[in-house]
């Protein structure tokens, strides 16, 4: 058995963990990356981010050809295939494989497939091969959860992972949890032609988000034929329905697919990590804001430290993992994860994109805050190319006016939140936002109306 020195040992090969080993790399680090599935890319581009935005794009082009009259185009004889919207979600994967696999080879990356278990806390074993180094990553990213449902067992259920390699369209399909994931995997289908309905235990779709954009949210995918059962819980799933109870009603909803989405588990456990005395909360890694854990030597990052449970937060925190354990500055200045302006996107049609705090959070936290809206109704490029409703909401600071949040659903509000995410990283005040120039006609310009909304 050869053992193996390295400065840096990287567990996990998702969004967090490739780009902290390809940033390692090309500080000219001897990095290693151990994946024990098939591809690099994590939960991201293998089962979830990437093959959810192709399949969804299929969907989005079909309905929109389908409903393109009032753009003076008349479609007859449009079809939809399953098989080849795969196949085309199947290529996008393996183009960026690849591009992952050349980003290695360019930094000199050892990557090694297999299952990494720690032996003590600067040592990790794969196979039959035992890798030291100074400085460990873990990136093990996170599962779908499973609730205790009876019947969730059952052969037709599936969670967010299963139902990407579907070979044919259900004819029903029961989406249990009205969370993000859930919402994109109901308006793919929704769009296809597929009798969709979803059953939230909450008041309303989306917690996480703005409340008025969430209800907005909805309103538009009802009318793309979804049924929502809002404040039921699932209570039990039979070969041919879910079966859901509210306050006043109990609900039997007929399917021949069940997708069950209620959350993910971090993958904090399997590897060995209690050998380190590494601290675990509630299934989640402890960090702090350069993401070390309390073990010297040990850093983690992604879905498994649960901090916030999206790609491009894992793809940061490996970032100032890296610089953290090089020592690496700009112009003297520690580089810290900050969690203030992490944009969040929903990719339904229309999509939802949020930034910073929502006005229920402000006030939550006793920020007294002032909110400018703007419908996209009144945006000259947002009527010119897109159909139905969209509606933008900045909240600021009621005395700095300070911008604090902005939350938009409408057309492809998800380019347009790293500006907001900028804004409200740099502080930007009302007077600020009102000199910059924005371009026209775009539908950015929204946030600018907005503002000047206020007197």
């Amino acid at each position: 058995m050869t053992t193996t020195d390295y400065d840096l040992i990287v567990i996990g090969a998702g969004p967090g963990g490739y780009v902290a080993a390809e940033r390692a790399g090309a500080a000219g680090k001897k990095v290693v990356l151990i994946e024990r599935e098939e591809h690099l890319g994590g939960v991201c581009l293998n089962w979830g981010c990437v093959p959810t935005k192709a399949l969804l794009a299929s969907s989005k082009a079909f309905y929109q050809a389908g409903h393109s009259e009032a753009f003076g185009v008349t479609a007859t004889g449009v079809q939809f295939s399953f098989d080849k919207a795969q196949a085309r979600k199947r290529q996008v994967q393996d183009t960026l494989r690849q591009g992952i696999k050349g980003l290695m080879r360019k930094y000199k990356v050892e990557v090694l497939r297999g299952q990494a278990t720690f032996t003590a806390k600067d040592t990790v074993q794969v196979s039959d091969r035992t890798l030291k180094a100074p400085a460990i990553l873990i990136a093990t990213g996170s599962r779908p959860a499973k609730p205790p449902i009876p019947g969730a067992d059952l052969p037709h259920v599936v969670d967010s992972s299963a139902i990407l390699e579907l070979k044919t369209l259900p004819k029903r399909l029961a989406v249990v949890g009205g969370g993000v994931i859930g919402l994109e995997f109901a308006c793919f289908f929704a769009q296809v032609g597929v009798a969709v309905e979803v059953i939230e235990f909450l008041p309303e779709v989306c917690p996480s988000i703005d409340a008025e954009i969430a209800k907005a949210l909805r309103i538009e995918l009802e009318a793309k034929g979804i049924r929502f059962h809002l404040g039921h819980k699932v209570e039990k799933i039979t070969s041919e329905s879910v079966i859901a109870k509210g306050p006043t009603d109990a609900i039997t909803i007929a399917a021949d697919t069940v997708l069950v989405c209620t959350g993910r588990t971090p993958n904090s456990d399997g590897f060995g990590l209690e050998k380190t005395g590494v601290e675990i909360r509630r299934g989640a890694i402890s960090i702090d804001d350069r993401c070390r854990t309390n073990v010297p030597g040990i850093w983690a990052i992604g879905d498994v430290t649960a901090k916030a449970m999206l790609a491009h937060v894992a793809s940061r925190q490996g970032e100032v993992a890296v610089n953290d354990i090089i020592g690496h500055t700009e112009s003297g200045r520690v580089d810290r994860m900050r969690y203030r302006a992490i944009p969040g996107v929903v990719y339904t049609s229309p999509e939802v994109a949020s930034v910073g705090l929502t006005e229920a959070q402000a006030q939550a936290d006793g920020i007294p805050v002032t909110v400018a809206k703007w419908p996209f109704g009144a945006n000259g490029r947002f009527l010119a190319e897109y159909a139905g409703k969209g509606l933008l909401k900045a909240v600021l600071h009621k005395t700095t006016k300070q911008l604090l949040g902005v939350h938009a659903i409408g057309g492809a509000v998800s380019e347009m939140s790293f500006g907001w995410a900028a804004m409200v990283e740099a502080e930007f005040t009302v007077t600020e936002i009102k000199e910059l120039i924005f371009p026209h006609p775009t539908v950015n310009e929204a946030l600018r109306d907005a503002i000047f909304t206020l007197h």
